[in-house]
């Protein structure tokens, strides 16, 4: 796993599971990057109202939300359309809570392997 991220001329340190040490340092510049470089995909407008209610939960309330939580949380806040398993994972991948957070500068949730 790489260590530090870099984005122009500046360097983004990145924990043991490569999510981003501190948070207040994101950009959704730097997300593109994670997204690419950590994650392997490309972020499209579908993918920034979950990255958005991701960062308001944490920053609002404390809260990385795991997979289950995730999808309550998404299916009360963007509707029953996007609050679905299968929906988080055709845009995150296998494993959408924890590439989620990494995307949105995030420390890894709590229960996430």
């Amino acid at each position: 796993m790489v260590d530090t991220l870099h984005l122009h001329d500046e360097a983004f340190p990145l924990d043991q599971d490569g999510f981003l040490l501190d948070p207040a340092r994101w950009s959704p510049e730097l997300a593109h990057q994670i997204a690419r470089t950590l994650v392997g995909i490309e972020l499209e407008e579908a993918h920034w109202p979950v990255l958005e209610l991701l960062r308001e939960l944490y920053f609002n309330y404390d809260l990385a939300p795991a997979n289950r939580q995730l999808v309550k949380v998404v299916r009360e806040r963007l509707g029953e359309d996007k609050g679905s398993s299968i929906y988080l994972m055709t845009l995150f991948g296998g494993s959408p809570a924890k590439d989620a957070a990494r995307i949105a500068g995030l420390p890894k949730p709590p229960h996430c392997l």
